[in-house]
């Protein structure tokens, strides 16, 4: 088995230093941290993570081809694996269609652009001169070639949408794919091995990473309440596909969003966030959590990613997972 853990980028940078250390010393493997836009940017969270960490791999959950161009994606994926020791992880993604509109950017063929995105990342890191012309990021000339040492940097793609999640088995090292609710792995984790097949790799060299949001705390109710906000902030951005799996029509979500994004009443949202939208993530004890997690575990999974919100307190939250949780689901692999 395999653990990873995941944060926003939208706590003080310092504190990531503590998490990851807190993370390296439950026994996590990978430590993720997102790029969204208008928050840290994760080049400098990861790098202090660096500095303090010596075993855990350290990873962009997820940067995007539409905000930073992949020439740029490389050259800090470089440095921070020098400077990790070989310990960088580059996770990409089309972005949020959302949060790109803030900034007038259209996601258009996002596939496309991650396929090619993939292609020349890993020439360059492969230290070749890119021969590319493709029809999302144009033609690349011969001078374009890392100058710097490097290595084949391991690429976990972010994804949700079926063509992506194929994507992942036919193009990627790993994948970050949501899974909302958890139980949605079985689904992914076929149109992960469909594009495997399709694409004639050994199912081994594709590490998925089952991400799911969970929130952890001795106190049940209050790390309820985290995942009860983080569902009413989000929960009208969610696909059909996870509505359908929720059982919860979209209509649903209309009154939560007017009361978040409109009236400004936090509280009132928070409240409306039925039982139904709560199975989208895992909350509870150490022992709460457990049930749902096996059940993965049972279906396959080899490596589980663990999420935001996490817990009314985060450092507590990695040491019940570190303590009661991991090593359970150890147990079962």
């Amino acid at each position: 088995m395999r653990f990873s853990i995941r944060f926003n980028n939208d706590r003080p940078v310092r504190e990531y230093m503590a998490l990851a250390q807190a993370a390296e010393a439950a026994g996590f493997d990978q430590f993720w941290v997102s790029d969204d836009l208008f928050l840290y940017g994760v080049w400098p969270i990861l790098a202090s993570c660096a500095t303090v960490t010596e075993r855990i791999h350290l990873g962009t959950c997820i940067v995007n081809p539409y905000t930073m161009h992949p020439a740029e994606m490389a050259m800090q994926a470089i440095a921070l694996d020098e400077l990790s020791g070989g310990r960088a992880l580059l996770g990409i993604g089309a972005g949020a269609g959302d949060f790109l509109g803030w900034v007038g950017l259209p996601q258009e063929r996002p596939l496309t652009r991650i396929i090619e995105t993939i292609a020349v990342l890993r020439a360059l890191f492969a230290g070749e001169r890119v021969a590319h012309a493709g029809a999302e990021l144009g033609a690349w000339s011969s001078d374009a070639y890392m100058r710097t040492p490097t290595r084949q940097i391991p690429i976990y793609l972010g994804a949700m949408s079926p063509k992506m999640l194929e994507a992942i088995g036919a193009h990627a090292d790993g994948g970050l794919p949501l899974l909302f609710p958890p139980e949605h792995y079985a689904m992914a984790r076929n149109l992960v091995d469909k594009g495997i097949a399709a694409a004639h790799r050994d199912p081994a060299s594709v590490d998925m990473a089952a991400c799911i949001w969970i929130s952890v705390g001795p106190d049940t109710a209050a790390a309820e309440a985290v995942l009860r906000h983080k569902i009413a902030y989000y929960g009208h951005a969610l696909s059909d596909t996870i509505l359908a799996n929720l059982g919860v029509p979209r209509s649903a979500f209309v009154p939560i969003e007017h009361a978040m994004q409109h009236d400004h009443d936090e509280a009132r949202a928070c409240a409306l966030v039925t039982p139904e939208m709560l199975r989208i993530g895992i909350t509870g004890s150490g022992s709460d959590v457990l049930p749902r997690l096996k059940a993965m575990v049972a279906a396959g999974a080899t490596h589980i990613s663990f999420g935001p919100p996490l817990g009314p307190d985060p450092l507590r939250a990695i040491e019940i997972l570190g303590t009661e949780v991991l090593p359970a689901l150890r147990q079962m692999a």
